[in-house]
């Protein structure tokens, strides 16, 4: 499966977040999209509403468990999508800003 690490990214990549609501509201990449993997399926269409026409789908989650079931889904429906390696726990020891919703500094959890 296609991964991508953390100091790889761009800041204008698109990250989707598959985390579960609790999780997102605690902390979560700025910009990001949040779909839950439990809702995915339903939701699916946020997502091609969201994602750059030929662009890359970058899916995170909490470690990169979830976010690798994702990827794999999303490449079985053609989408160039990759898995986060390491997730939201590399992104946040790489320094990079994890915010809650009010914009304020958040936490992985």
């Amino acid at each position: 499966m296609p991964t991508v690490g953390v100091t790889d990214l761009n800041d204008d990549d698109f990250l989707l977040d598959v985390r579960e609501d609790e999780e997102w509201q605690a902390g979560h990449a700025g910009g990001a999209l949040h779909i839950p993997m439990s809702d995915f399926v339903a939701r699916y269409g946020e997502l091609t509403e969201a994602a750059p026409r030929d662009g890359r789908v970058h899916v995170i989650c909490r470690s990169g468990g979830r976010s690798a079931q994702v990827t794999m889904y999303l490449i079985q429906q053609g989408v160039d999508a990759v898995n986060v390696d390491g997730g939201m726990q590399v992104w946040q020891a790489a320094g990079r800003p994890v915010i809650t919703a009010g914009g304020t500094p958040g936490a992985v959890v």
